[in-house]
């Protein structure tokens, strides 16, 4: 920013009680950079995560409906939105999922062959098991179900998402309905062990996919050698986690590639808008200029005789296409010296056509 908006950003600061010195500004570059990056992926705390797209949307549609933005933000805004829906399809920089959570419904839905028409059970209503039970929602799940220790807790996830809550003390007997069971709590100790499945098991004919991806655990080790039942611990999550974000990071150049070519392009558009500015004055100059020459030729003529309409209209079509054959060619240089930032063409002719505002002012006042 120019010294004068950084002396406006520290004010607006110091009115929110915002430290001045966790605030950082950026030069015009900097900033567009920054945020095609943060529509990207890029800047996120997990890389190529989606939702920061959503959320950038959302505030910029926001800005609009309050009047707060105007053709330099639109650009910038609709440029960001654009390259960050590119970058998520042409490359594979938020594909595979990099929280363990997401990680779990992922591999849960490898090992079963599809998530359609499962019953799934989610221990635990905390942020986790939320996202979880988000997760799951979105790959079409036959039905959901949420517990905890808390039964408010439960009841609130669930009612979100359009799941049943189940009282703490009924887990066991859910349990054995289940095709999968995800379980995600903060207990300090087991809250399922071996001899809590053998039961569950029992008259059981269908697996069980217990996913385990508490730290403690929530699920005694040896629950995974009871017959039918196919335990997984965080470890092996965390392993597919990593490999899943290294994947993502071998993205990272090809998407540093793309924000580099839309800005050049953004860059661009700027700068015509500069040539643009100074054409539309000059044209409206022109037609200004046009248009009176016309009533006087016409006055002249009806002096003579009387103009019809079809006279009067050669004459204004004959009027137009002289400015727009005359300006046909300087509209190519401006425009051509604005993407290449000769602001030196772009000022001669603003001088010689004398277009700037203090010209205007003077000859409203002559």
């Amino acid at each position: 920013v120019s010294p004068r908006g950084e002396k406006v950003l520290f004010d607006l600061a110091k009115k929110a009680r915002v430290s001045s010195r966790i605030i950082d500004f950026h030069n015009q570059e900097e900033s567009l950079t920054h945020l095609l990056r943060l529509a990207s992926g890029l800047e996120s705390m997990i890389i190529g995560e989606d939702q920061i797209l959503g959320q950038m949307k959302d505030l910029y549609l926001m800005a609009k409906k309050a009047g707060r933005t105007g053709w330099m933000l639109d650009t910038a805004f609709k440029k960001a939105i654009s390259v960050g829906k590119r970058v998520r399809k042409e490359t594979r920089i938020n594909e595979r999922s990099v929280s363990v959570g997401s990680a779990a419904v992922d591999l849960a839905e490898e090992i079963l062959g599809g998530l359609e028409n499962k019953c799934v059970l989610v221990i635990g209503a905390g942020e986790t098991g939320e996202l979880i039970s988000r997760a799951l929602i979105s790959k079409g799940i036959g039905s959901l179900m949420v517990t905890n220790r808390t039964f408010g807790t439960a009841l609130s996830v669930a009612a979100c998402l359009g799941g049943v809550a189940v009282p703490y003390e009924e887990m066991k007997d859910r349990i054995h309905r289940a095709d999968l069971v995800i379980s995600a709590t903060s207990a300090p100790h087991y809250i399922l062990l071996k001899s809590d499945l053998e039961k569950i098991m029992e008259g059981r004919e269908n697996k069980l996919l217990l996913i385990d991806i508490a730290n403690p655990r929530d699920v005694e080790e040896s629950a995974g050698e009871v017959p039918g039942v196919d335990l997984l611990n965080i470890d092996s999550l965390r392993d597919i986690s990593d490999e899943n974000m290294r994947l993502r990071m071998a993205e990272v150049d090809r998407v540093a590639a793309i924000i580099e070519e839309e800005l050049r392009l953004l860059d661009a558009k700027y700068k015509r808008r500069q040539a643009e500015e100074l054409l539309a004055r000059l044209y409206s100059q022109a037609r200004e200029i046009k248009e009176q020459e016309v009533k006087r030729a016409m006055s002249k003529l009806s002096a003579y005789h009387t103009l019809g309409e079809i006279e009067q209209k050669v004459l204004m079509d004959m009027s137009h296409s002289i400015v727009n054959k005359i300006f046909a060619e300087p509209t190519k240089v401006l425009k051509r010296a604005s993407e290449e930032n000769d602001l030196a063409i772009l000022k001669s002719a603003e001088l010689l056509f004398r277009l700037g505002d203090d010209e205007f002012e003077k000859d409203e006042t002559a």
